[in-house]
């Protein structure tokens, strides 16, 4: 089966957009939703109900700490992503906070693991952004390849049987065979507001046959997610960064 793995939406409408129809375009069978559907970007309510359907279509999805903060003030945030929480909050109505907040932490199929921050602690939303923090993450689980985002940068990492940890930043389209004698942790880049320098849309297939991972670039119309964002109000900076990619 080919799977479409997405991570950190943030109600960005044009970018999900996007690599949605990348995605099917490409012969995506089944969708993975890596959590933060909300927060930052201007489309919460079309953003969340579309992961809704989707999920009602036999999509899976887990929770992000954006989402999570929907629901709880426990969440600590910069003042940016505080303000556009809380606008955010205005804009869901009952049933839609009700779907974030039930979302699971984390999920398992076969021998693949779904989570948004981590494995070892999914509630304290470590990232990921070294060899040690994702060895912590593969110490945690028994799953052939864990699927997280969070960090809104692509990187693979890699645990052999006596422990050694490998990692790389992959190459957009290029594909990489997960081997199986190694477990694997891949750190999916960002839908809706990436951070690597690279301002198009990220996510990844994966092939559960052949275990061949292609991280993807789509690149979508920033210019408009921007301009939905400084018409609602939202801090200026959430739309000026979309265009460097940072």
């Amino acid at each position: 089966m080919l799977l479409a793995v997405f991570a950190d939406i943030h109600a960005n409408r044009q970018a999900f957009s996007a690599c949605l129809d990348f995605a099917r375009a490409h012969g995506a069978e089944r969708f993975i939703c890596l959590g933060d559907y909300v927060g930052y970007g201007a489309d919460p309510e079309w953003t969340v109900e579309t992961v809704m359907d989707l999920v009602g279509k036999g999509a899976l999805a887990v929770r992000g700490n954006h989402d999570n903060a929907i629901g709880t003030s426990a969440e600590t945030m910069n003042a940016e992503a505080q303000a556009a929480i809380e606008w955010t909050r205005g804009r869901l109505n009952t049933a839609q906070r009700r779907f974030l907040a039930e979302l699971p932490l984390m999920l398992q199929e076969d021998d693949r693991l779904y989570v948004h921050s981590e494995a070892s602690s999914p509630a304290k939303w470590h990232y990921v952004r070294s060899t040690a923090e994702a060895g912590r993450s593969l110490l945690a689980t028994a799953a052939h390849v864990t699927f997280c985002g969070h960090i809104h940068r692509p990187a693979l990492y890699s645990m052999s049987v006596t422990g050694k940890m490998t990692s790389f930043v992959p190459t957009s389209g290029v594909t990489v065979q997960l081997l199986q004698g190694r477990r694997w942790l891949t750190v999916l880049g960002s839908v809706g507001q990436p951070r690597d320098g690279d301002p198009a849309a990220s996510f990844a297939m994966f092939d559960t046959s052949s275990r061949e991972i292609t991280y993807c670039r789509v690149p979508y119309d920033v210019d408009a997610a921007a301009k939905r964002i400084r018409e609602n109000g939202l801090p200026i900076w959430l739309a000026d960064r979309l265009s460097v990619g940072r």
